[in-house]
């Protein structure tokens, strides 16, 4: 304990992940006592198939999204401030509007059989209801980390990642769509909030302002 109390001093930004607690409680608040008003459709979503193999790259987003925050912090400081900011902040933005214009889904259909994977979908809808939904932020975080890596000087060069970071990103995102947890709107809402706040994310002077030891 103090060997981790003695590293947190020295890295302050670590608190910033303290957000995460913040936005689960708000989140699940929400869904608890906010009920959607506004139902979120477009025609491509009548198109898009169902696929309980989807859940595979659906379920690695809760690896990938903390994992390459935490990959940051102790890689380098000033992009993992910059992911923090455009997710964090995006989330917000989220939060916010779930709750002045809560929006809700009417995609999900019975599921098609009983095997593992359906039963696992299955268990997930009762969990994470189709409400709180438009913008994604399920894709404003995985838009964000793409932004950000793809910009990171750690990847400089390094094809083989940037591919894998290009091809997580696609997976992820049409999985939401595929397992019917989020309608085409969702998906291009929360991709252009993190494209936006990419912009001031890197006009920010993070390494002066708040870590004076980064580039």
């Amino acid at each position: 304990m103090p060997h981790v109390k003695q590293w947190l001093r020295a890295h302050p930004e670590a608190w910033v992940t303290a957000y995460f607690a913040f936005y689960l409680a708000a989140f699940f608040t929400l869904e608890q006592f906010v009920q959607p008003q506004y139902l979120v459709h477009c025609a491509l979503d009548e198109l898009i198939p169902f696929s309980h193999w989807a859940l595979l790259p659906y379920a690695f987003w809760y690896v990938w999204m903390p994992g390459s925050v935490f990959w940051l912090l102790f890689k380098d400081k000033t992009d993992y401030l910059r992911l923090c900011f455009i997710m964090f902040t995006g989330m917000t933005v989220c939060l916010v509007l779930y709750a002045v214009l809560p929006t809700g889904l009417a995609l999900r259909r019975p599921l098609p059989h009983g095997d593992v994977l359906c039963r696992l979908v299955g268990l997930l809808r009762s969990i994470d209801p189709p409400a709180n939904v438009c913008p994604s932020i399920h894709i404003s975080s995985t838009a964000a980390i793409c932004i950000v890596l793809l910009r990171s000087r750690l990847l400089a060069g390094k094809w083989g990642s940037k591919a894998l970071v290009v091809t997580v990103t696609p997976f992820i995102t049409l999985s939401t769509l595929l397992l019917q947890q989020h309608s085409v709107w969702d998906v291009l809402a929360g991709a252009a909030l993190s494209a936006l706040l990419a912009i001031p994310a890197y006009r920010i002077p993070w390494g002066r302002a708040f870590c004076p030891k980064a580039r």
